[in-house]
């Protein structure tokens, strides 16, 4: 099992950035930075490239309405010429709360739009010219689909490190897990539960998979979670408090009732009732009682937080249930209790 960290996208971006090379020493393997509406990730990206020499840098994610197609191709390909192939486009539809409300632009058939963007953004990676007549996507944009007819089929100017750079899809539900499954070298699910993951996604992955090309390999399965392993009784309460706090906010603050794929996940990892009581609360303003009712099988079963003896059942859990990749939310007091987190999690994985 490999050991990622996701960057804050909020604050604080610029001190872990500096100090990276203490995880890179540590055995951290993969860095994911994350894009909201925020700044944006694909500059934070090349800075990392810059201050790293091994680490894998992923995009944690890039919605797929936002940028074209094209430009997506376009980002990866240079990310992954700055970073020496290092980079992976991590991508998923995001939501309408962020593709609506900042950018503007609709939030509709974001399987069948993922579908369209994977195949662009491979071919532009061939270097082949670029002609795609698909549902969402008119490259060139002909005049009956609006444009002026003047444009003609392109292909990328540089030659890419990789003619295939690893495409990493986010995805909870079920159609977009077996898109997952189908099209792309790995799977991120967020909030990851090893006890309930064949309830909530073996299906979807095994109809994927079913179609999956044999050329992309072996899915690989990017679990996010969070990280800190003390034997401090209060640095742990601290963390699993955090733990606590993030969840809630995502099943219960995440989208209306009956629009929040978070919440629907919970459910389908068996605390369908929970799930509904933690949003209620949650969208009436109780936050503390929203985290409260989370089950603390929930908060513990999805983080690696605790003594090195629990996080190694926490870990033995994952690999268990598939996981190949934890990317890693670091929790505690200071950067030198996050890097010996790293560092026993990397024994513990060896």
């Amino acid at each position: 099992m490999r050991i990622g960290m996701q960057m804050s996208y909020s604050g604080g971006f610029a001190a872990t950035a500096d100090r990276i090379a203490d995880f890179e020493a540590a055995g951290l393997e993969a860095v994911f930075v994350g894009e909201a509406y925020s700044y944006d990730a694909v500059s934070q990206l090349g800075y990392l490239a810059a201050r790293t020499t091994t680490v894998e840098l992923v995009s944690g994610i890039l919605n797929v309405y936002s940028r074209t197609p094209a430009l997506l191709a376009m980002t990866a390909a240079g990310l992954d010429y700055v970073s020496g192939g290092r980079f992976t486009l991590g991508v998923g539809a995001s939501g309408p709360q962020v593709v609506e409300g900042f950018h503007g632009v609709p939030y509709t058939a974001p399987l069948a739009t993922t579908r369209e963007v994977v195949e662009i953004c491979r071919t532009v990676w061939r270097r082949e010219s670029l002609q795609f007549d698909g549902e969402h996507f008119h490259v060139p944009l002909d005049r009956e689909h609006g444009g002026t007819g003047l444009g003609k089929p392109l292909k990328l100017i540089n030659k890419p490190i990789r003619d295939r750079v690893p495409m990493v899809l986010a995805a909870m539900g079920p159609k977009n897990v077996a898109l997952a499954a189908e099209l792309f070298e790995a799977w991120e699910p967020l909030f990851f539960f090893p006890e309930g993951s064949s309830a909530a996604f073996a299906e979807a992955l095994a109809a994927g998979t079913a179609k999956r090309d044999p050329s992309l390999g072996a899915l690989q399965v990017v679990a996010d979670t969070q990280l800190l392993i003390t034997d401090d009784p209060e640095a742990e309460a601290q963390a699993l408090q955090q733990v606590r706090s993030h969840l809630a906010l995502y099943v219960g603050g995440m989208g209306a009732q009956g629009r929040n794929f978070y919440n629907d996940l919970v459910g389908r990892y068996g605390f369908e009732a929970a799930a509904a009581q933690v949003q209620e609360l949650y969208l009436q303003g109780r936050k503390r009682e929203a985290e409260a009712a989370l089950p603390e099988e929930l908060v513990r079963g999805v983080c690696l937080v605790g003594s090195r003896a629990r996080v190694a059942e926490r870990v033995q859990a994952f690999a268990e249930a598939g996981v190949s990749m934890v990317n890693a939310q670091m929790l505690g007091r200071d950067h030198a209790a996050q890097v010996r987190s790293v560092a026993v999690l990397k024994e513990l994985v060896s």
